[in-house]
């Protein structure tokens, strides 16, 4: 590689010299310990400010896509709206403030008197409440207007949670901020000042070394029902939940939108196997309410005027039934029964599930969509003959990118190929023959297109290809690429081809106000092939509305 001079190099360093995150000999003594034992409790990242942020004073657990976004001069004025404003909307409101930012991520901004002569303020959150959010952002990465800062750090610390989360955090933040300015005057050493933790708000008489173990379950609980099989992340789910709430008895149903109803699909300690117990439609029963209505219930059946089945073989008739969800998507109902101790559940077991909830969500979140892909690869998504991907799996493809190019404004073209006078070419050397020639036509495709460039065989001697991010006019270069290397390749009867040799006519069309639809793109394409098909074959043209004459040529052959 050849080096750049000191010259070329030093405005490249300025202008890529990362920004001070944060100011730690400036923030409040002994209050960072306390803020990163609270973000640590709550999953979430907490920073101390005075103002414009970056810098913070102090910041705990910090999301990692946040670092890398706020430590980038060509990219923090992304965030200046949001986080980098967060101070002083909180001040003016004098009140808690909740803002989702540009990369979807909800957080909330509350001043905080923990120290009198400074107006200071808390952002907290830096979360993902939404997958989709988080999928979205991942593409801009990946493909967007965020490529610059793609690198394999960026997700090593990504920040999940649910808007019930966040209060917590808040209401917890707010109390140890109280206790903090008491205790202050009195204290030469802040740094023992110990915050609230989800451990004593669900037990005050718990020991320090079990609250300890309980947080630090808590904390594996993620890494634990996350799987790669979904039928291993269901079973986990039930199994990990189980154990931290000492039942014998757990099971794990999931909802069914098309259906309107609740299937078991991962048990503990039932006597009936998963087949035999039917479905349960929303709204009826125990789980079929709770998820209707949102609610947990815990508690005993008794409480609830209803009847245990002896044939279910319960040794206690208390239970959990806990719904899953993130925002309005609702995932299923955990359920917990048999205590071992044979005590009776109560909120505070059920708080105890709260705060594994958003866990659970994303792991089905990400179960469903691996199921989803296992369904999808099943269906086959590639042609037996050529090796390329089939028409199922293009339309798919066309209808992801397409809603990508409406999302981020990004261009996207489509190309529909035909092999010129293929019935001819089979009905003289034979059907072995005109697979050969689909086979090289495939070879020739992929050595004439990029890797971001999605081919496929779209039917008979049709091909088509899904362009990403790729104007009309080079679309057009790209075409012109196909065409020539088609042209220029032996097939085994080429010669006696009409034209001397097997060629292709190609169609183009490219997303637009017009062709805003995966259908208009494909019956754009298909036109333009045809008009190309009557205009002496072996050319591309593109879509240009009504077509009329040569004028929609974008690339000719050469005569």
């Amino acid at each position: 590689m050849k080096r750049s001079s000191a010259k070329t190099r030093r405005p490249k360093v300025a202008k890529t010299e990362a920004i001070v995150q944060e100011q730690l000999e400036r923030a409040p003594q002994g209050w960072p310990e306390i803020q990163t034992s609270i973000a640590e409790a709550s999953g979430i990242s907490l920073l101390l400010v005075e103002g414009h942020q970056p810098p913070a004073l102090a910041i705990s657990n910090n999301n990692s896509i946040c670092e890398a976004l706020q430590s980038s001069p060509e990219h923090v004025k992304l965030c200046d709206p949001f986080c980098g404003m967060a101070h002083s909307r909180a001040i003016s409101a004098n009140a808690i403030t909740h803002y989702r930012c540009h990369a979807g991520l909800q957080c909330f901004a509350m001043p905080v008197e923990v120290e009198e002569q400074r107006p200071l303020v808390m952002i907290g959150g830096r979360a993902f409440i939404s997958s989709s959010d988080y999928r979205e952002l991942a593409e801009r990465f990946r493909f967007g207007d965020l490529r610059d800062l793609f690198s394999e750090d960026l997700f090593h610390n990504v920040i999940f949670a649910d808007e019930a989360g966040l209060d917590h955090a808040a209401l917890r933040v707010a109390k140890a901020a109280r206790e903090f300015e008491s205790i202050v005057p009195v204290s030469a050493d802040k740094a023992e000042v110990e915050p609230p933790t989800d451990a004593e708000e669900i037990d005050a008489t718990t020991s320090a070394a079990e609250r300890h173990e309980f947080i630090d379950s808590i904390r594996r609980f993620a890494e634990r029902i996350d799987a790669s099989e979904p039928t291993q992340t269901y079973q986990s789910i039930v199994a990990e939940s189980a154990d931290l709430l000492n039942a014998e008895r757990g099971s794990l149903l999931l909802f069914d939108e098309a259906a309107n109803s609740l299937t078991l699909t991962a048990a503990r300690g039932m006597r009936a196997s998963l087949n035999d117990v039917a479905p349960v439609p929303l709204g009826e029963g125990i789980a079929g309410s709770v998820l209707r209505d949102g609610i947990a219930l815990a508690g005993t059946m008794a409480e609830l005027g209803r009847e245990s089945s002896s044939e279910r073989g319960y040794k206690t008739n208390s239970f959990i039934s806990y719904p899953i969800s993130i925002g309005n998507r609702r995932f299923g109902v955990l359920n917990l029964a048999d205590r071992i101790d044979g005590g009776t559940y109560d909120a505070g077991d059920v708080s105890i599930i709260e705060l594994v909830a958003p866990q659970i969500a994303l792991a089905l979140e990400r179960a469903s969509w691996q199921q989803r892909a296992n369904q999808f690869q099943l269906m086959s998504i590639t042609d037996p003959l050529t090796g390329l991907h089939n028409r199922r799996y293009l339309e798919a493809r066309l209808s992801e990118e397409l809603s990508r190019s409406k999302r981020y404004n990004y261009p996207l073209s489509f190309m529909m190929i035909d092999i010129d006078d293929f019935k001819l070419y089979n009905d003289r050397n034979g059907h072995q023959a005109g697979d050969r020639a689909l086979e090289m036509t495939a070879q020739c495709l992929r050595a004439a297109l990029r890797k971001i460039d999605v081919a496929s065989r779209y039917g008979g001697e049709e091909f088509s290809i899904l362009l990403p991010q790729t104007t009309l006019q080079e679309a057009g270069v790209l075409a012109d690429r196909v065409r020539r290397k088609i042209l220029s390749t032996q097939f085994p009867h080429g010669k006696s081809q009409p034209l001397g040799a097997v060629t292709v006519s190609i169609g183009l069309s490219t997303f637009s106000a017009s062709l805003d639809s995966a259908e208009a793109i494909v019956r754009a394409a298909d036109r333009a092939l045809y008009h190309a098909k009557h205009h002496g074959k072996n050319r591309a043209y593109a879509y240009q509305g009504v077509q009329s004459g040569p004028g929609g040529a974008v690339a000719d052959p050469e005569q």
